[in-house]
Order: structure tokens, then sequence, then C-alpha cells
């Protein structure tokens, strides 16, 4: 009996159907980015996450590259309309680092080097739904695409998977990040069309 990564999503459904309205695909993976590409060396990264209350759990490299690692395929869609589809990514899942973690929180802000914040409801982050990435296509990130390490969560926007991410702070309240203070829409389903405040 075949088994699959929890993060595999059935290649043999038609292109058409994975298609989020408004979108088209495409082959390449465009870089896009709010400012300068931090250049983060993996000997002094670390990946945190605070709770609410203050109490801040702390990963270095090393650490993180030893929790259990995970391969997983994702269709990728972002806001600017491109989609694509079957990318290969290797992390940790978020579950592990949050089961660390005593929280009430109902939200998370994402942070990255370089200023880049994103909101998420903590929901969305757990139950096999979000990773802490590393490589990409079965090679170490590279940092215009978010290395040393990136969030993904696949099923939103991909404004939501921050590049270059530090950590996490755990909040009772949603707090909008970067792009939502901006105008973009505080959640980013793609299957919604979710892409500014007003829709």
């Amino acid at each position: 009996m075949t088994s699959f990564s929890p993060g595999f999503q059935g290649r043999g459904r038609r292109p058409a159907d994975r298609l989020p309205p408004g979108q088209y695909p495409t082959e390449q993976f465009p870089v896009l980015s709010a400012g300068p590409t931090p250049k983060v060396p993996t000997a002094t990264w670390e990946f945190t996450v605070t709770t609410e209350r203050g109490a801040t759990h702390r990963w270095s490299w090393e650490q993180m590259m030893a929790l259990p690692q995970e391969d997983t395929v994702h269709d990728i869609h972002c806001v600017t309309r491109w989609t694509k589809f079957d990318t290969h990514w290797r992390g940790v899942p978020l579950d592990v680092f949050l089961a660390e973690v005593d929280t009430s929180a109902d939200f998370a802000v994402v942070a990255g080097h370089g200023g880049y914040t994103t909101n998420l409801p903590l929901q969305d982050l757990r139950d096999g739904r979000a990773w802490l990435v590393h490589s990409y296509d079965g090679y170490p990130l590279s940092p215009e695409h978010g290395g040393p390490a990136r969030l993904l969560v696949p099923h939103l926007y991909f404004w939501k998977s921050a590049k270059w991410v530090r950590g996490l702070r755990l909040t009772h309240e949603d707090e909008p990040g970067f792009w939502e203070g901006a105008g973009y829409h505080d959640y980013g389903d793609p299957w919604r069309e979710q892409r500014t405040w007003g829709d």
C-alpha cells in the first residue's frame, strides 16, 4: 500500500480543478519582495515562538535540522495571480514547534528578517497545514526565495508564507501585518479570491 506525506495533494487531479479563480498557471517561480533580500547565515539563524505571556522558545539551525523533517508537495498561489503546481519542499511541520508551547492564543504574527510581518489564525499553522521549510526541489532554499528558511502555508495566498522567517509571536487579538496593513485581505484564501480588504 502506498503512503504519502500529509502534505500530498494528489497530482492525479486535473490542473483545471487545482487552479483557483483568477489565477493562471506558470512553470516559473517569480521572485517578489517588499525590500532588499536579507542574507542570514545559518550559524546565527534562530527561530523563536513567543507566547502571549512572553515565554520564548528558541531553536538554532542545528536544533531545527535535528527535528523530524517532512517532504511535502503543494500547489502555491500568489496574489499577483500566478499559480505553480506541484512544488516540492522539505522542512519541519509547525506542529512540531507548537507542541512544545503552552498557549491559549488564537492568532500568530509571523516575523521575518528585514522587518516583514504577516498575521494568521493559529489554527492555520496547526494540523499539518504549515511548515518551516529550508529546501526547495531538493536544494537549500535560496535567499531570493526566502532562505535559509521560510514559512509555507500553501492553502493561503503566498504572501502569508513569510520569507526569511525568524519567529512567531502568539496573540489573543488579530494584528495585521505588512501587506494586510497596506490593503491586502486579512486572511487571503485563494479559492475565495481574498486579495484585498473588500474581497
